[in-house]
Parts: structure tokens; C-alpha cells; sequence
């Protein structure tokens, strides 16, 4: 965890224990021994510093809580289970068009850096078209809701405090730009747009949006999202298996930080990539017009 990183966490948790007992800040201020002003300036956004030891073993005593725990560097103190969350849970529900929770989640993590290996394409760079295909079987009502949280964490991503790393096998979009497995069904001329959205996208959002492309043949990462150092979140289907465990969490960090070390295309050069993808796309296309000019004119 960087400086800023542990910044956050511990103005968080101790925003966080404060607001479960009820205290003020003068009367935790008075408790601990230091100026109201001294904390505010611990709880305000703008703080650059951590409190000296002798008074994070106060904040920690008086909120009934390890200073492990006010620093991020534990999920366990001596609060109840109402303040800490369990180190693994199971969220059912993931088979849902959009899900609260990963709006809660990413709304959060705003401020952390947030990791994610998608289960196909980033949800933020979809198309409307390319939602609607996903959903088809859905009723069509039903479109409105994913179109909604794709749109939603877009803009999340265009505040200046987003920072995002996308890890996905590169044989997934090329699959997705040839037609093939679950995309044949998708009309040509959606996938060109959907690429050429992409293109645009990351172009518009890099450097806070990143996107590594890895070996699918040599490496395997199952679909998940790793919220700053809050929890991590593995997709599985129809639920969530949402580790809120410190060492889990930074297990899956671990394994996307191998991921990103091993990627064959670096974000700097995605643009290009998917550039290629899509022109890779046009001589198909031209084909296809002039076979069926010949076919009509049989």
C-alpha cells in the first residue's frame, strides 16, 4: 500500500469507527488529549501526514479498535462483527443485469487504485448494441439497467481521481473481432463499432485507464475486481465470492501484478492493437459486398 493509499484507508476507518459510536469530533479530540483542529486536519481530505504513534494508540484505544486495523494493514480488531466485515463472503445475485453492489463497490474505491480482469470486455468500453446482444434473452426493459451501470462507471473513470488496470487475454478480443464462439451471432457491423468505441475510449482515458493484454494460451486469470485495498471481488457465475481479507487481498493483487509483468501489449500501445483488430475487419467486409454484387447480378 503507497502513502496515499494508507492516507485514505486511515482517514476512512476512523471516519468509519467515529460515525458507530456516535462521537464528535471535540469529543474524541478531548478523549485522545489533542486540539479539535489537530483532528479535522487528520480527517480532512487534503491531510499529508499520519498522526505521531503515541496518538494513533489513542484514536486506536479510544475507538476500541487495533491500530492494525485504523492503518489497513488488518481486517480484525477488537470491534464487533457489526464494524468488520467477515474475510470471505458469498454474494448471491451476480446473475443480475446490474448489481447494486458493484456500483457501491466502485463508488468506494474511488480514490484506490481498482484492478479488474473482466469476464469478456470491459464492462465501461461496451456499446449499447453490444449490451443488447448480451442481454437479448432478457426482456428488453431489462436492457436499460446494464446500459445504465456501463454509463455509470464510465463517468466514474472520467473523474481526474480514477485509476484503473484492466488485465484480459488478447485472444478474447480477437475472437470477438473475427465472429467467433459466443460473438458469431453479432451483426459485423456492431463489432466494427464496438472497436472503433473502444479505440476511442482508451485513447480519451489513458493514463488512468490501463488495459493489458496477456497470453491466453499461457495464462489463466478468472474474472474479478480488486477494490483499492477495501476487498476484492470474484465473479463466479451466478454470485460473488468477496474477500475482505487483507493477505486475500493482496494474493490477488500478487497474481495481477504477474499478469501485467508477463502482457504482450503494453496500454500504450492498445490503441494500435485494436486499430489493427479493426482493420483487419475491412477487407472482410469488402469481400463479402463484392460476392454479393456477383451473387445479385447472377
Amino acid at each position: 500500500m503507497d502513502r496515499r493509499e494508507l492516507l485514505h484507508v486511515f482517514r476512512d476507518r476512523l471516519s468509519e469507527s467515529m460515525a458507530r459510536t456516535s462521537l464528535t469530533q471535540a469529543a474524541l479530540a478531548r478523549q485522545v488529549g489533542i486540539d479539535r483542529s489537530t483532528l479535522a486536519q487528520f480527517l480532512s481530505a487534503d491531510n499529508k501526514r499520519l498522526p505521531r504513534a503515541d496518538t494513533l494508540s489513542a484514536l486506536a484505544r479510544c475507538q476500541q479498535v487495533s491500530v492494525d486495523w485504523l492503518l489497513g494493514l488488518s481486517q480484525e480488531g477488537a470491534l464487533g462483527a457489526g464494524l468488520l466485515s467477515p474475510p470471505i463472503e458469498i454474494a448471491a445475485g451476480g446473475h443480475a443485469p446490474s448489481d447494486p453492489r458493484l456500483d457501491r463497490w466502485y463508488r468506494e474505491a474511488v480514490g484506490y487504485k481498482v484492478r479488474y480482469v473482466p469476464t469478456r470486455l470491459p464492462d465501461l468500453l461496451k456499446t449499447e448494441e453490444l449490451i443488447r446482444y448480451e442481454y437479448r434473452h432478457q426482456q428488453p426493459a431489462l436492457h436499460r439497467s446494464p446500459i445504465a451501470a456501463a454509463s455509470q462507471r464510465l463517468e466514474i473513470q472520467r473523474r481526474p481521481e480514477s485509476d484503473l488496470e484492466v488485465c484480459s487475454p488478447r485472444q478474447e478480443l480477437e475472437s470477438f473481432a473475427r465472429g467467433e464462439g459466443i460473438w458469431r451471432d453479432l451483426d459485423p457491423a456492431h463489432r466494427r463499432h464496438q472497436l472503433s468505441h473502444m479505440i476511442a475510449l482508451v485513447e480519451e482515458l489513458y493514463p488512468t485507464f490501463r488495459w493489458f493484454l496477456f497470453d491466453g494460451l499461457r495464462y489463466y486469470a478468472a474474472a474479478m475486481t480488486i477494490f483499492g485495498p477495501r476487498r476484492a471481488a470474484l465473479y463466479v457465475g451466478d454470485m460473488y465470492l468477496v474477500l475482505n481479507g487483507t493477505e486475500h487481498i493482496r494474493a490477488l493483487a500478487g497474481r495481477f501484478d504477474e499478469l501485467i509483468r508477463v502482457a504482450v501489449v503494453q496500454p500504450p500501445d492498445v490503441v494500435k492493437w485494436l486499430s489493427r483488430l479493426l482493420a483487419e475487419l475491412e477487407p472482410r467486409r469488402r469481400a463479402t459486398k463484392q460476392t454479393g454484387a456477383r451473387d445479385g447480378g447472377n
